[in-house]
């Protein structure tokens, strides 16, 4: 016998249970300025689209998730990370930078790095929380 999937409870747990992190999503609004004394290139102005809950995962923390909710709900990428919004944040384009703020552990290997997000976010007939694929860009 089958049981039937309610998508507010799996909502609710995965939101819950792993949107723990502050994420900050940015989106680049003009170019950078040559700073002629200088003459370094200084920062690329950016305006900030959401910044709250969420969780950033690497393909390993795909299927940890999956063992806490007890059901796979994410299909295997190309991308090694997604980051986890919940459905009432705004929607990252394609390159929007990913970052996060503060970890939930404290001791997150998640800080300090930067992604940036390879396409919209996935689209789906029940959505649960939001998912976009994304590719780290943190300098060496």
């Amino acid at each position: 016998m089958t049981t039937g999937i309610d998508p507010a409870e799996v909502q609710r747990q995965l939101e819950d249970k792993l949107l723990k992190d502050t994420i900050r999503i940015s989106r680049v609004t003009g170019t950078a300025v040559l700073d002629p004394v200088t003459g370094l290139v200084g920062p690329v102005p950016a305006a900030v689209i959401y910044e709250g809950r969420g969780a950033v995962l690497s393909g390993h923390g795909q299927v940890t998730a999956e063992g806490i909710v007890g059901r796979q709900w994410l299909d295997d990428t190309v991308s090694w990370y997604r980051l986890l919004t919940p459905l009432g944040a705004a929607v990252p384009a394609r390159s929007d930078r990913v970052e996060v703020v503060t970890a939930y552990s404290g001791s997150s290997a998640t800080l300090g790095r930067t992604w940036q997000v390879l396409d919209s976010s996935e689209a789906s007939t029940v959505e649960l929380v939001r998912v976009t694929r994304l590719d780290e860009i943190t300098p060496p």
